[in-house]
């Protein structure tokens, strides 16, 4: 019987698993032919990649605003062209890129400095710098006489040198410049003025061509009301000014860029860290020789918080207009005013310490043009101090109730004080006699005033005799002075204060302290002085912001609320409410009586109460080289009586030359203006205290935006004409 045969194949089941095995295996190598070959340079970067770095970005401060809604301080936005430095930056490189941005952009060369055309001469002529040095020069580094060759070749850069680089090459030049000017992987602006609507186009259509460069919206600061409280508003530097150098470590540890603009005065310094706004975050992605590979947003930042100001902005520019009318028409009818240049006015309100309106003017040749123009100096109210005269004599009565040496409504005998060997001292137009507080400040006694400063010295008084007096006499009056805001800072949120000159002691000299006719101070002092006595002794804080907002959420409405400033009493007065209704009654007398010094006020509807006040002063005349006689006249008032709304200050320096028989009465004649305007405008609605609903002149400031923007772009053509007309033989 024959053997069976044994059959010998694969399962068909083993075969089908042999094939899908077959199938991955091909997928595998296919895939991996992909990667190698087609991917494996894409793939190769993503490998090389070394850190991910975030960037902050700039973005544009918040706005200022007065407290009727109207935009004060705004932004405007402007076509930029920025540059980006690798990580790693090639100094060549960058030099090829900024060369070829030169050929599509006009880049003004002004800003660039000695130094800075020097290294470039020496970058773009290697073979002419290696000639400066010489055999010697290399054994000198050799020994180690000199530090550099670099140096030597930099000394050796002559003016001939630098002329010959021509206008195209300065202009790679001051590219390259800002080019290297901020940190790397941080966007530096290379030109944002004047940037034309065509630069913009052909930049960004070669963008390809111009690693590092791209084009983006910056802005500047616009000034709805042009100069307008400027001085006090405060600057912001620009991107090529950055951070100042002095504040270079308080700003990068707190994540600024070196080419951050920041405030560099006043308001925008003081609130810089709410003005300058979250900033945008964007990812870098660089690989090992520090090339960006990519970008991404993390957060788009947010602009600055808006600032409600307390100014209100339409009595502001109505006030500054009374000072400018009245400057021009004392220098034009009065011929003893040759030092006359400048006056001021502070409106306070005397129950918060919002400053409605902070006013100067200063009248002088502009040195250019040879022409007399107005500047803005509210800046002066806190920065510059005047002896103010019989307008402290309030401070000076309610010193001497508390000092004892006088009672409500006491007497004291006005007569011709002489101490020995000095002039002799009295109340202008004659002595008196013997008058009571209310008169003394109505008719603004000055042998009242002697008697108090007497008193307060623990002096004895007998004609044509010396008069020793207490050394600590002046320390007594500055003491009470202080509580009113005089000689002390105010506690305003602004630097640079000045708190008044203080003369040295001496008998006579604490008389003359007594009818304000010594010490010196500001304006804004005086203004807290009088808000001081109209609201029954309580000093204010004064107060230019009212309150901090999150950014504009549109044209007709503000953002939410963050902060509110509230009121803030520095002290009160150590004076009775007996005492001070009494200094209140004499100032509403000074007013509304006819003996008043201020009875050009009487009959007024809002029934004003104040103190006037002059003061012979010195002022110094470089052309005469000799020291001029003048007079400064001041005011302080309140109203109305009863029930303050406003506390004002009207201070003119050097009014006119010699004494007050020639004088005028622009301290009057500034004072009843304001007040009158005031009262018309609350009469108009268009003073309100309701909190502040939307932005009232949004049309007109983007309008303004609109026109600096063209005569921006219109300059930049004719400037460009110019050079080229200039520099064509």
């Amino acid at each position: 019987m024959g053997k069976k045969k044994k059959r010998n194949h694969i399962p068909f089941r083993l075969n089908i698993l042999f094939f899908c095995v077959f199938l991955l295996f091909s997928m595998l190598i296919f895939r991996l032919g992909v990667v190698q070959i087609v991917n494996g340079e894409a793939y190769s970067k993503n490998i090389e990649r070394t850190e991910e770095i975030t960037v902050n970005n700039s973005v544009p401060r918040g706005k200022m605003i007065d407290r009727n809604g109207k935009v004060i301080v705004d932004n405007i936005p402007l076509n930029a062209i920025t540059y980006t430095q690798a990580q790693y930056a090639d100094q060549n490189e960058m030099l090829e890129v900024a060369k070829r941005l030169a050929l599509l952009i006009e880049k003004d060369t002004k800003g660039l400095t000695e130094r800075e055309k020097k290294d470039f001469w020496l970058m773009s002529y290697p073979e002419e710098a290696e000639a400066l040095i010489t055999d010697q020069d290399r054994q000198d580094l050799k020994d180690k006489k000199i530090d550099s060759l670099y140096q030597v070749q930099l000394e050796r850069v002559t003016e001939d040198h630098i002329k010959s680089l021509t206008k195209e090459e300065l202009e790679v030049a001051a590219i390259y410049f800002e080019f290297i000017g901020g940190y790397a992987l941080t966007p530096q602006i290379v030109k944002n003025e004047n940037v034309t609507a065509e630069e913009f186009a052909v930049v960004s259509e070669n963008l390809e061509a111009l690693p590092g460069v791209d084009t983006t919206t910056d802005w500047e600061r616009y000034y709805a009301f042009g100069d307008t409280l400027q001085s006090l508003l405060g600057k912001v530097t620009s991107a090529e000014e950055g951070i100042p150098r002095e504040e270079l470590d308080y700003y990068t540890s707190r994540g600024y860029s070196l080419n951050d603009r920041v405030g560099k005065s006043y308001l925008e310094k003081v609130y810089e860290d709410l003005l300058h706004g979250q900033k945008a975050k964007v990812k870098t992605v660089t690989d090992n020789n520090g090339n960006i590979i990519d970008t991404e947003v993390i957060s788009e930042g947010e602009r600055g918080k808006d600032l409600i100001l307390t100014i209100d902005m339409e009595l502001q520019q109505k006030v500054e207009k009374i000072i400018e009318e009245e400057l021009i028409a004392k220098k034009n009818n009065y011929s003893d005013t040759d030092y006359l240049d400048r006056a001021f006015v502070v409106i306070m309100d005397p129950y918060t310490g919002e400053i409605l309106t902070i006013a100067g003017k200063l009248y002088q040749k502009n040195e250019q043009t040879g022409k007399m123009e107005m500047q803005d100096f509210a800046l002066g109210n806190i920065s510059t101090s005047y002896v103010m005269g019989s307008s402290v004599k309030g401070a000076t009565v309610l010193a001497g109730y508390e000092e004892g040496v006088l009672p409500v409504g006491g007497r004291l005998d006005d007569e011709v004080i002489q101490i020995y060997k000095t002039p002799p001292k009295s109340t202008y137009g004659g002595a008196l006699g013997p008058i009571d507080d209310l008169r003394a400040i109505r008719r603004s006694s000055n042998g009242f005033m002697y008697k108090i400063a007497i008193g307060i010295g623990d002096g004895h008084y007998q004609y044509n005799q010396p008069l020793p007096l207490r050394k600590d006499s002046l320390d007594i009056f500055r003491r009470n002075f202080a509580q009113f805001g005089l000689g002390v800072p105010t506690g305003i949120d602004l630097p640079n204060e000045q708190v008044g000159y203080k003369g040295e002691f001496g008998a006579g000299f604490v008389l003359d302290f007594s009818i304000g006719n010594y010490d010196s101070f500001t304006p804004l002092q005086m203004a807290q002085y009088v808000s001081t006595i109209a609201n029954d002794g309580y000093r204010m804080k004064p107060q230019l912001v009212k309150e901090v907002r999150e950014p504009i959420l549109d044209q007709d409405h503000l953002g939410p609320i963050l902060d509110t400033f509230d009121p803030v009493v520095l002290n009160r007065l150590t004076m009775s409410p007996e005492e001070i209704d009494q200094v209140q009654l004499g100032f509403y007398q000074v007013m509304n009586h006819p003996e008043g010094t201020g009875r050009s006020f009487m009959g007024l509807p809002y029934q004003p109460a104040g103190k006037t006040g002059t003061a012979e002063t010195f002022i110094y005349d470089p052309e005469l080289e000799r020291v001029v006689p003048t007079t400064n006249i001041s005011l302080v008032g309140y109203a109305p009586y009863e029930n303050p709304e406003i506390a004002i200050a009207v201070v003119v320096p050097s009014a006119y030359q010699g004494t007050i028989k020639t004088g005028h009465n622009m301290n009057l004649d500034i004072g009843k203006k304001v007040f009158d305007t005031y009262f018309e405008l609350k009469k108009s609605h268009s003073i309100k205290n309701d909190p502040v609903q939307g932005i009232e002149n949004i049309e007109e400031v983007q309008e303004g935006q609109q026109t600096i923007r063209e005569k921006n772009e219109q300059g930049m053509a004719e400037e460009d004409t110019t050079q080229e007309e200039t520099e064509t033989p």
